[in-house]
């Protein structure tokens, strides 16, 4: 790699040579080669092209420090110049930008989003084709691997796996957006603490990435929105029969359906309460009963020990055939339970919380 060097004007390659670099530890690129840092962070992120403005080539220095954790990862990417960069599609994950000093234009589709420091961030999809102009700036940028946000997406709409669009502008100055924001300021903050050499607890990454889904999925604007609020029966008042009965089946979705009990519990007949379900959360109460048993099976398995077994975890959901249970897992969530197992516990996702 290119030796870290300092410029005369930009950013400064030295780890901690720019007031607002983060992760400094965790350098993974620092090169004042075009060719060189297009090839290097893009084996981190993907493939793209990366052009410096003619005017500012001479001042280009790129620099990409990098925390991963189990299912996502903090990112500190920052460029001496004004730059184009063109990804097209990023296929394996969702990046959030937030930036810390100038600005950036992001093309995604036919959507275009003006960022700036305090005010505006950019969400992008992995299936929405992007292209970027970033002037001198620098962002941390949240990396979110898409087959976690997709399948976690799946468990709250209760509708199979599907590619998830979110609406790509984000008003980092109020409300959610903030947050999200904060969010992220804070794990780069963990990350430094920690240090590169050191672990994280699966059950303190699991915390983290299962409040980050949550801000994106339910707080943030994307095309299973309506979904997941009819599945989780906020889109209209919910009659305060259905939502005990909704809260009956999540407490005890390990036991056997019974809708007598279900009924009595709601208040009314079990014909009203099948109807009910229909209309306030788009699917039957048997069906609510599979899927909510499906997405704790895969949230178990994303976060269950390496000792642990499948069928033991499937069998205390209350799951009685294996057979249809793995099939109708793979139909949901595009992939067997043994095949999220490796994957949770495989090289892909170590234990350790940051590699260099």
């Amino acid at each position: 790699m290119t030796a870290m060097l300092s410029v005369a004007a930009g950013i400064d390659c030295t780890p901690g040579g720019s007031a607002t670099m983060r992760l400094a530890e965790f350098c993974r690129v620092a090169t004042t080669s075009v060719d060189e840092a297009a090839e290097q962070i893009g084996r981190i992120f993907c493939p793209h092209r990366l052009q410096p403005a003619v005017r500012t080539a001479q001042h280009f220095c790129a620099m990409h420090n990098c925390a991963p954790f189990d299912g996502f990862s903090i990112n500190y990417v920052a460029y001496g110049s004004v730059v184009t960069i063109d990804p097209g599609y990023l296929e394996r994950f969702f990046l959030i930008q937030l930036p810390l000093s100038g600005t950036a234009r992001i093309h995604a589709g036919s959507r275009e989003v003006a960022s700036c420091p305090g005010l505006a961030a950019s969400l992008l999809s992995p299936t929405v084709p992007t292209r970027m102009l970033w002037e001198d700036c620098e962002q941390l940028i949240l990396l979110v691997d898409r087959r976690v946000l997709e399948q976690r997406a799946a468990a709250l709409s209760g509708k199979a796996v599907q590619p998830v669009v979110f609406d790509p502008s984000i008003d980092v100055s109020k409300g959610a957006g903030s947050m999200l924001a904060a969010r992220m300021h804070e794990l780069a903050g963990l990350a430094e603490r920690i240090g590169p050499d050191r672990e994280l607890s699966a059950v303190a990454a699991a915390d983290r990435r299962e409040a980050l889904l949550e801000l994106l999925l339910i707080h943030r604007s994307h095309d299973l929105s309506d979904a997941i609020r009819r599945f989780s029966g906020r889109s209209e008042a919910l009659p305060r029969g259905l939502q005990r009965a909704r809260d009956f089946l999540h407490a005890h979705a390990a036991e056997p359906l019974d809708l007598v009990r279900l009924a009595e519990i709601a208040g009314i007949g079990i014909r009203a309460l099948q109807c009910g379900f229909r209309r306030h959360f788009g699917s039957s109460i048997s069906e609510m009963l599979q899927d909510l048993r499906l997405a704790q099976l895969n949230a178990r398995l994303m976060n269950a020990p390496p000792e642990a077994h499948i069928i033991d975890i499937a069998f205390d959901l209350g799951f009685s055939h294996l057979g249809r249970m793995a099939g109708a897992y793979k139909a949901k969530f595009g992939e067997t339970p043994s095949a999220t197992r490796r994957r949770a516990c495989g090289p892909a996702m170590p234990s350790r919380a940051f590699t260099n």
